[in-house]
C-alpha cells in the first residue's frame, strides 16, 4: 500500500511541531544566555542558548557562506535523500518498517534544526542542559533541543535494529 510508506512522516511532523513549539516558548519566555529553571538537584536546566555551529560547537568560526553550505544546503540535501529512502519502492525490501520510522525521526529532527538555521540567522535554539557529572571531561553536557534528541534517539534505535535484526549477516 502506497500510503503506508508515508506513515513514518507522522513521526517527522510530530518532532518538528514539538521542537518548534518548545523553541518558541523558550525564545518568548527566557532571555537568551540565561537559565530559567534548575530541576532535580541541578541535574536538568531549562535555559536559552543559541548555537551557530553544529554538535559540540564544531564550525562556529566558519565564514557565513560556508555555514550556509555545510549547515543548510548539505543537511537539506540529506533530509531530501532520507525522505526519498523512506518512501521509495526501490528500497522496499532493504529498509524495514521500523528502520523507516527511525529515518523519519532523523528527518524530523533535521528539519526542526534546519528551520532554525533558515529563519533564525543560522542560529539554533537549544534549551535542555543536563549535568554530566564530569564524564568525558564535561561538567554539563552540551545544551540541546527536541530535534537533537530525536536525531540521537533515532540513530541509536536504527543501530540497535540493524545489530539485532540479523540483517548484519547480509551486510557482511
Amino acid at each position: 500500500m502506497k500510503g503506508k510508506r508515508y506513515l513514518p512522516f507522522l513521526l517527522s511532523a510530530a518532532v518538528i511541531i514539538i521542537d518548534q513549539i518548545s523553541k518558541a516558548v523558550i525564545v518568548h519566555y527566557i532571555p537568551e544566555g540565561s537559565v530559567a529553571v534548575r530541576l532535580f538537584n541541578d541535574f536538568l536546566w531549562i535555559c536559552h542558548v543559541r548555537n551557530d555551529a553544529v554538535a559540540f560547537s564544531m564550525g562556529d568560526s566558519l565564514p557565513v557562506a560556508l555555514k550556509y553550505i555545510f549547515f543548510v544546503c548539505l543537511p537539506l540535501l540529506l533530509m531530501i535523500l532520507l525522505s526519498w529512502a523512506i518512501t521509495s519502492r526501490r528500497f522496499e525490501h532493504e529498509i524495514s518498517a521500523s528502520e523507516r520510522w527511525c529515518l523519519a525521526g532523523i528527518v524530523g529532527g533535521g528539519v526542526g534544526n534546519l528551520i532554525d538555521r533558515i529563519f533564525r540567522s543560522l542560529r539554533v535554539v537549544d534549551w535542555i542542559s543536563t549535568n554530566n557529572y564530569g564524564w568525558f571531561g564535561m561538567e554539563r553536557f552540551p545544551t540541546y533541543n527536541v530535534a537533537d534528541a530525536a536525531v540521537v534517539i533515532s540513530v541509536l534505535c536504527l543501530v540497535l535494529i540493524v545489530i539485532f535484526s540479523g540483517r548484519r549477516k547480509h551486510l557482511e
